[in-house]
Order: C-alpha cells, then sequence, then structure tokens
C-alpha cells in the first residue's frame, strides 16, 4: 500500500490534483511510522495480524516465524534503512538454501500448528506456498538486494532461480523433473521431494526473472522515449552489452566497469556526445546508434 501511494502521488500532480498528491504521500508516512512500530519483530518485519491480534511472520510463532515477501517489500516501500538492511539479511540466512538452490518463502512451514493462514495451510509442508520456494517472492528478493546496491548478493540469488542451473547434469535433471528452460512457479523444499519443480508455463514469475534480470541488474530503465541505465552488479564483471531494437532503428549499449564497482554511472556518451544518465534520448530514425556507459 506505502508503494502505490508514492506511485499515484506523481500521478495526481502531472493533473494539478496537489490537494490528493499531499493527502497520499501523508497517508504514506502514517503508514510507513506504523509499521516501524508495530511490525518489527527485531530481526525482520512480521507478515501480517489474525484476527484476535496473533502476529504471523514472528519468532513467537511455531510456523511461519520469518516470511520472505515482507523483507523485500519493506526495502521498496522506503522503510528504516537499517532494519531493511537487517532483516534482508536474516531473510537471506533463514530462508535461502544455497546446496539445495532454493529460496523459501517462509519458514518453518505449516503442519501441525493451531495457527490457520488461509488455504495454503491445505498444502503439504514444503510445497508451493507452505515453505516451498514461490518464485515470484524470490526474484522480488533479489529486486530488493539491488536496489540496497548489493550486486554480489543479486546476482548469487538470481543463478540460484534460473532454471537452467537446475539441470547441469542428469542427475540434477532428474531431481528437478521439468524443463530446464522455463521458469517454475514453484519448487518443493522437503524430502522426498526437495528441488522438485513444480508448475510451469503458467507463471507471471517468468516475466518477473526478466525483469529482475534486465532492469534491476543491467539496469535498463525503458521510459517513454527516454532510457536510463543503472546497473547493480558484482565488482567483478568488467562490463557487459545490451542491443536494443526501437522499431527500425537499433541502439547499441555497451557497459564498462573500470572501477570494478557494484552501482553507480560515472558517464555516458550517446553517439560520441556527453549525455545526462538519467535520461538517454530515443527517437525513431532507422539508423544505429552507440551508448557508451562507464560505471564509476
Amino acid at each position: 500500500m506505502i508503494t502505490i501511494l508514492d506511485r499515484f502521488a506523481p500521478l495526481a500532480e502531472k493533473r494539478s490534483d496537489v490537494a490528493r498528491a499531499t493527502d497520499l504521500r501523508a497517508r504514506a508516512t502514517e503508514l510507513r511510522s506504523t509499521v516501524e512500530r508495530v511490525a518489527w519483530d527485531g530481526a525482520w518485519y512480521r507478515r501480517a495480524y489474525f484476527d484476535d491480534g496473533t502476529p504471523l511472520g514472528s519468532k513467537e510463532n511455531d510456523a511461519c516465524q520469518i516470511d520472505s515477501i515482507a523483507q523485500s517489500w519493506s526495502v521498496f516501500a522506503g522503510a528504516d534503512r537499517e532494519r531493511s538492511k537487517i532483516a534482508m539479511q536474516s531473510l537471506r540466512e533463514r530462508l535461502v538454501r544455497t546446496d539445495d538452490k532454493l529460496m523459501l518463502l517462509l519458514w518453518p512451514p505449516f503442519d501441525h500448528t493451531a495457527l490457520e493462514p488461509g488455504y495454503i495451510k491445505g498444502y503439504v509442508p514444503g510445497v508451493r506456498e507452505n515453505g516451498g520456494q514461490y518464485t515470484h517472492a524470490a526474484l522480488w528478493a533479489v529486486e530488493a538486494f539491488a536496489r540496497m546496491g548489493d550486486g554480489e548478493v543479486a546476482l548469487e540469488l538470481f543463478d540460484l532461480l534460473n532454471p537452467i542451473h537446475h539441470a547441469t547434469d542428469q542427475r540434477a535433471a532428474e531431481k528437478y523433473r521439468v524443463e530446464p528452460y522455463v521458469v517454475a512457479a514453484d519448487v518443493y523444499s522437503l524430502p522426498p521431494h526437495t528441488g522438485r519443480g513444480g508448475w510451469t508455463w503458467y507463471t507471471g514469475s517468468a516475466a518477473w526473472m526478466y525483469r529482475v534480470g534486465l532492469e534491476s541488474l543491467l539496469g535498463f530503465h525503458l521510459h517513454g522515449n527516454s532510457l536510463r541505465i543503472e546497473p547493480c552488479v558484482p565488482k567483478s564483471w568488467p562490463g557487459f552489452e545490451i542491443t536494443f531494437r526501437r522499431g527500425n532503428t537499433t541502439y547499441r549499449i555497451v557497459v564498462e566497469n573500470p572501477n570494478h564497482v557494484q552501482t553507480g554511472v560515472r558517464s555516458v556518451l550517446l553517439d560520441g556526445a556527453v549525455c545526462t544518465p538519467s535520461g538517454i534520448p530515443l527517437q525513431v530514425d532507422g539508423k544505429i546508434h552507440e551508448v557508451s556507459v562507464t560505471m564509476g
């Protein structure tokens, strides 16, 4: 909700509705204050509350002590920066299983518990939302780390979710048991099905993986008739290239990272001329344009 209010406020201003924009921003500020007061659990943010006031996503719970979504969206919503860092570190420590190539939605799963969260408790523990990897949420975590400027962790987790890495040999493929060229909506986390892919060909997480890779990591942000390049990559990357076609026009984008940084753009050249990094102008003229970006 905080993110929605923040997004709609500028739109209201563009329509000269200053009163509405002011109200939206005030509501967002109030919500942030409330979240910090009642949702912080000590090392991460709680997910929700039951009707009787019992928290969900808290160390007090015997199931779902921590939930991935609340941590990632604390970053998106502009929560307390230090708390968000702690929350994302807790996510990494408690929900990421490097050996199994999994990033869980929540843990522990709902099983023998008095908590009644709804339909997800009907799934077998470790399957889908009930303690398995739910790829939508996992990709939001990658984006959150990128927004925090941590290109090392962002790429590490992106690679963890990449389906091709679940079928690098016959043994891995037999464990994964679904197509390695399609994003799976979920991956199971408990024996005897640990690492087995769930639904494929039927998930919006494929689009999220594309967006997170292109926008959050490579920093390709298209806004109408302008382009912003704002990468977040590992320090070891010397650079990368993107070929972008707009109508009959091609933009060859070469990004160099001579100082081995994770974020930051020092300069941008468009066809040899200095250009502002935040707004590279685009046109459709049938030509090939060269965009040179230097990180730093």
